[in-house]
């Protein structure tokens, strides 16, 4: 029964790589970059900036950008899913539990904004909300 015992070998190859697949898949911080902003200079090091969200919060709950300034912005979530809507610098993302999302952004206008969760996450929902500044 040489026949059956490769078969068994190619099906057991071919479960380990997808598992492997989907581990990295799921493990591996995931990148979006921000359309209608300007692309940073090759040379310019990107600023980290971590967001952490939980029931009923962002922190930090303000942050500082200066305009023209790369930034990443990691987002991670402590407890469930939930969104970062930020309409002026076109950011709409959910933020899920166990990874992180990254986010580049150089933003071109100064001003105050401010982000929201856009996912229903309990009674304090509506107050889940973090100042993100642009200054010259």
């Amino acid at each position: 029964m040489k026949t059956t015992n490769n078969w068994r070998k190619f099906i057991g190859t071919l479960l380990f790589a997808a598992t492997g697949a989907i581990a990295i898949s799921i493990s591996a911080p995931r990148m979006k970059t921000v359309s209608l902003v300007r692309k940073a200079n090759a040379s310019e090091e990107p600023r980290l900036i971590e967001i952490k969200a939980k029931k009923f919060e962002f922190s930090p709950s303000e942050i500082t950008l200066k305009k023209g300034e790369p930034v990443i912005l990691r987002l991670t979530s402590e407890d469930r899913t939930h969104g970062f809507l930020l309409k002026p610098l076109q950011i709409d993302t959910d933020i899920t539990p166990g990874g992180a999302t990254d986010i580049a952004v150089t933003p071109e206008a100064d001003g105050d904004y401010t982000v929201i969760c856009d996912h229903y996450c309990g009674t304090g929902h509506g107050n889940m909300k973090m100042k993100l500044t642009v200054v010259e």
